[in-house]
């Protein structure tokens, strides 16, 4: 079914030739889209970012997001594509895709950005497992072309070395940029000669990696390159985010440098809620969707309100429950609300009266919000 979203949030399709289609492993496809020159404007994007393709599978019509690959510098879009299982509507769509044919694709989106900073000396890590890969290689070739004094480092987890996504372009990176860039495979199936890299990447093999490969710092003989460490990007499972992200933090790094992308619906907070809030019952809740207005009352704030509001089964637009994706995004008009660490608002957004709805508790017996945005 295509995804619904309030008005707001929709965005603009434009039909694409597609330029080439590679197999990369045995369920990954690379896909890359020619731009028109009259639609360059529209597809300037910044590392990190995501598409929608539109397309028909079974006589239905089917959105689904997939992150860019290419860097903007590149001036081209280029997705990688997994086919989760057997006859799902992605690899339907991928079976009767052939070079040359169009495709509706939407305008660049996504906050999974970091700032520029061309000038200064940084260290970067990444964290990505399977077909998570796509966005931090975006990033990975942006920041390469973009800021000569960052180092980067990339610990890429996969069950085994031939679903290895991206390999050859990985590692000619590492090799162009061999004093800049190091690249660490784990493997959870395969039993590598290092010990070291075999297993998931989660908590314990975070500690590892610091005590063993980000220990020695040749720029700064007192410190560690863990010391360094300015950003974290991370993009996989849910749990995989959510294990690293709390490793990272539990470890010294500030939670507005652990940037983190879902590929998947995830229903767990990333961080643990640190705060006890006061119970409040019987909440009157106006709020507007879809050009409709809805009133309601929530039995209590024992859980957040897009939780409540999907148990009503009302037609909440959501895809992580998790703070991540911005898609139950909305306007506080009346009430109060205590909006818990996410991913996505600026501050700001929440100074502006934005929340999300997955990530609010409410703090008083009537509240008003509008998921139209206008």
């Amino acid at each position: 079914m295509e995804k619904l979203l309030p008005k707001a949030k929709q965005t603009e399709f434009h039909r694409l030739k597609l330029a080439k289609k590679r197999q990369l492993t045995k369920n990954i496809f690379a896909l890359e889209f020619e731009i028109p020159e009259m639609l360059k404007p529209n597809y300037r994007f910044e590392a990190g970012q995501y598409v929608t393709l539109n397309y028909t599978s079974k006589g239905e019509v089917v959105q689904n997001d997939f992150s860019m690959t290419s860097a903007p510098f590149e001036e081209k879009i280029t997705l990688g594509i997994k086919i989760n299982y057997e006859k799902s509507s992605t690899q339907d769509f991928l079976n009767n895709l052939d070079v040359g044919d169009e495709v509706e694709v939407s305008e660049p989106r996504g906050r999974f950005t970091i700032v520029a900073k061309p000038h200064e000396f940084r260290t970067i890590i990444g964290f990505a497992s399977g077909i998570g890969i796509t966005p931090i290689l975006s990033h990975f070739k942006n920041l390469l072309h973009t800021e000569p004094r960052t180092r980067l480092f990339l610990f890429y987890g996969n069950r085994k070395t031939e679903e290895i996504a991206f390999r050859d372009e990985l590692d000619a990176l590492a090799k162009k940029y061999n004093d800049r860039l190091q690249i660490f495979y784990f493997f959870s199936q395969e039993i590598p000669s290092d010990h070291l890299f075999y297993g998931r990447l989660d908590e314990k093999k975070v500690r590892l990696i610091i005590n063993q490969i980000l220990h020695l710092d040749d720029t700064d003989e007192e410190s560690t390159i863990w010391d360094a460490v300015d950003e974290v990007l991370i993009c996989g499972k849910g749990d995989m985010i959510k294990a690293i992200a709390n490793a990272c933090y539990n470890n010294g790094i500030q939670k507005k440098n652990i940037h983190f992308e879902l590929f998947e619906e995830y229903n767990e907070d990333i961080y643990p809620v640190e705060k006890d809030f006061p119970l409040i019952e019987n909440i009157e809740l106006d709020f507007k969707l879809y050009n409709n207005n809805y009133s309601t009352t929530l039995e209590n704030n024992k859980e957040k309100l897009l939780q409540q509001l999907l148990i009503q089964e009302f037609p909440v637009p959501y895809s992580c429950k998790s703070g991540i994706c911005g898609s139950c995004e909305c306007i506080l008009e009346e009430g109060e609300v205590e909006l818990l660490e996410n991913e996505y608002l600026t501050e700001k957004e929440e100074k502006a009266g934005k929340i999300l709805a997955c990530m609010s508790v409410v703090l008083s017996k009537k509240i008003k919000i509008n998921f139209d945005l206008i």
